[in-house]
């Protein structure tokens, strides 16, 4: 312990209390100085950024998220996924990615075939000016169950699939209106999600890609003819050497595996992907296994690189019943009013708190604690769980939920209005004397922990490590805040104090934008 201490480089000395305890123990204590200097040097997201993007710089990395089916509406088994893979995008461009979002829409298939067939008999003009989505929902349905009811009904809406297929005018223009309209429903609960997309390469992308997928896995041996359909076998693999991959079905219609190879070429070919990762409940697990298994082998055959393909797996929205998370009549809760309903609780909550603001203010206010609270509720349980949806917990300002910490930083900065500085200025900061007190110490080193939180959440694709964090954080600052009177009049104490107000407030902020959710400075 001796030798190894004595041979310690001067800028270990320099920044920590070193003892030897016991035989063969070194204990590191950092000096206050050195928690410090650390404050002063991160004085802005973009010294945040500099210093986490190392991790990941020079790589590109998709991010496939979201991914609802067209001609339908979002329902609350869409909120993980675009809530999770928003958080992750964001993640790993701080940490110095190039990130490519695509959201890959369920756009074509065998469902296009009924809807089109309701479409041309069924269309109520008025239900559809009303609410187009809506009115395709209402015709899928339609469409779904007479089909399944009358074999002359199901022969007609293949009949329409395969004239969609080949390019029949009137029906690739009824294709196009469902997509569009589909398309613009979606982006507004992305907006209110503050989520965006680089891309929307959805199924139909790729329908021009699959007879080279046919063509490259036979010719190099990996898929071959079985009962009709054109397969690929795994005889090594455990669950899989029974149960191989089609990646044409009998009838030579194209699938998701088929699609899905035609992706991972595209990503690799044209995004010159680093890694892939699929943001998909863990219902699909089989599915990625057996995906990635076979697009190892092809790759490796044909001697290409093969991109980081990871599954990221989530749990389902269950209900205070511990169900999956439904309405009365057993439907699937639509998104829309699931955040309608959020944004109703928080301006309940806001009216509680505040009700001498205007009330546009508290509208304004009741629309980011109650879009950030549906999803941090999301994100600050472990992606891999199942979690139970509770409005009282989600929507409190009590416990680890969006409320809490946004109250924290409005309150932050109340303290910087009361006392006429803007947060981080320098001529403030350059006056503050050393960290001394307990509380300062303590605030001092949690703050100093962010860069651990952002590695830990990115390294592992779990950003309820950095929400865990920024709860310790917001009580810490608490504690600090209850013990430590900041409006003191020796201008050296109050200087460093306000520092670490300073840098609260900018951590909580970036991680909490890190994290997809928009910030407030009242409330």
């Amino acid at each position: 312990a001796e030798k190894l201490v004595a041979a310690l480089a001067p800028d270990v000395r320099e920044a920590c209390e070193i003892a030897i305890a016991g035989p063969g123990f070194i204990n590191f204590t950092l000096k206050p100085a050195a928690l410090a200097a650390w404050l002063r040097a991160h004085d802005s997201e973009h010294q945040l950024r500099t210093g986490a993007a190392a991790a990941h710089a020079g790589q590109t990395w998709v991010v496939d998220y979201s991914s609802p089916n067209t001609a339908k509406q979002m329902h609350v088994g869409h909120l993980r996924s675009a809530v999770i893979g928003e958080a992750i995008a964001r993640l790993l461009a701080f940490t110095g990615a190039r990130v490519v979002r695509d959201n890959h829409i369920g756009d074509w298939g065998t469902q296009f075939g009924k809807l089109i067939w309701a479409y041309k008999r069924h269309l109520d003009p008025a239900a559809f000016a009303r609410d187009p989505l809506e009115e395709f929902e209402r015709l899928y349905k339609v469409g779904s169950n007479t089909a399944e009811a009358d074999p002359a009904v199901m022969d007609a809406a293949r009949a329409e699939l395969v004239k969609l297929q080949a390019g029949d005018a009137e029906n690739l223009a009824i294709w196009k209106r469902i997509n569009d309209v589909s398309l613009e429903a979606f982006q507004q609960i992305y907006d209110q999600l503050g989520i965006r997309f680089d891309h929307a390469l959805g199924e139909s992308f790729y329908n021009d890609k699959v007879e080279a997928i046919y063509g490259a896995l036979t010719a190099c041996g990996l898929a071959v003819e079985s009962e009709g359909a054109l397969v690929v076998f795994h005889p090594e693999h455990p669950r899989f050497n029974e149960q191989p991959l089609i990646i044409r079905k009998r009838d030579g219609a194209a699938n998701y595996a088929t699609t899905d190879l035609a992706t991972i070429l595209h990503r690799a070919e044209h995004f010159k992907a680093t890694g892939a990762l699929y943001v998909v409940d863990k219902r699909q697990s089989d599915h990625f296994d057996q995906l990635f298994l076979t697009a190892k082998k092809w790759f490796e055959k044909t001697n290409r690189p093969l991109p980081h393909l990871e599954h990221v797996d989530f749990g389902t929205v269950l209900g205070e019943n511990n169900k999956p998370l439904k309405t009365r009549t057993g439907e699937n809760i639509r998104l829309r009013e699931l955040l309608g309903e959020a944004e109703q609780r928080a301006f309940a909550l806001v009216t509680e708190k505040s009700a001498d603001l205007p009330e546009a203010d508290r509208r304004a206010i009741a629309r980011i604690v109650g879009v950030g609270s549906v999803q941090y509720a999301d994100l600050a349980q472990n992606r891999s769980s199942d979690y139970v949806f509770s409005w009282d917990k989600m929507i409190s300002l009590e416990g680890n939920t969006a409320a809490y910490l946004l109250y924290a930083v409005a309150r932050i900065h109340s303290i910087f209005r009361k006392l006429g500085v803007a947060p981080g200025d320098p001529a403030t900061e350059a006056a503050a004397s050393a960290l001394e007190t307990p509380a300062e110490l303590a605030l001092a080193r949690k703050l100093v922990k962010f860069p651990d939180a952002v590695r830990l959440a990115t390294d592992s694709l779990r950003p309820h490590f950095l929400c865990l964090y920024l709860y310790e954080l917001a009580g810490e600052f608490s504690t600090f805040y209850n013990a430590d009177k900041v409006a003191v009049d020796d201008a050296p104490v109050r200087a460093r104090r306000l520092l670490l107000c300073a840098r609260t407030l900018l951590i909580l902020e970036t991680s909490l934008h890190l994290l997809g959710l928009r910030t407030l400075t009242r409330m």
